[in-house]
């Protein structure tokens, strides 16, 4: 199974349970899985974690090579994505809003092996560029559901021992 962050995933990580500069065992177990294939971030995430001025922004730089998904988006799919989860019609406004969204779950349609995880929830009334990614993956059929970062770290048993620490 492949595991495709979404950019909120690292930055929320970062802000409010994991920060980078108290709890380096979750970074370093995320570079780690990313090394074994099992944790990927997209371009178009890495691109907007990257555009920060944060530690989050340094630390992804850092570690490119190991993070970064090394394939091509389809455009079929984005369009796909964007017409059947979101709108065919949207405004440019909705697009920025929409961001790179609609790139992740394109992402995960290209393999049926692949989980997004998001930090996002379902909010099923939202319309338009407003959906959330669950249920855009839902409705444009990836068959893997969405997955938060706590089920993320049950799945691939991320464990930390503050006994260990010097």
């Amino acid at each position: 199974m492949l595991y495709l962050l979404d950019a909120n995933v690292l930055i929320d990580a970062n802000r409010d349970y994991y920060p980078i500069g108290r709890v380096g065992e979750f970074w370093a177990w995320l570079l780690d899985r990313a090394e074994t294939g099992q944790v990927k971030l997209p371009q178009e995430m890495y691109e907007e974690v990257g555009a920060g001025n944060d530690e989050v922004a340094q630390w992804v730089k850092a570690h490119k090579e190991t993070l970064l998904l090394q394939e091509a988006v389809s455009g079929q799919l984005v369009d796909f994505v964007v017409s059947n989860g979101y709108a065919s019609d949207l405004t440019d406004e909705e697009i920025i809003t929409v961001g790179s969204d609609p790139f992740l779950i394109a992402y995960a349609l290209a393999s049926d092996d692949r989980v997004v995880v998001t930090t996002e929830r379902s909010r099923p009334s939202a319309q338009r560029a407003n959906r959330k990614v669950p249920d855009v993956c839902e409705s444009v059929g990836v068959i893997q559901k969405p997955i938060n970062t706590f089920e993320l770290i049950r799945r691939l048993d991320f464990r930390t021992d503050w006994r260990a620490q010097p």
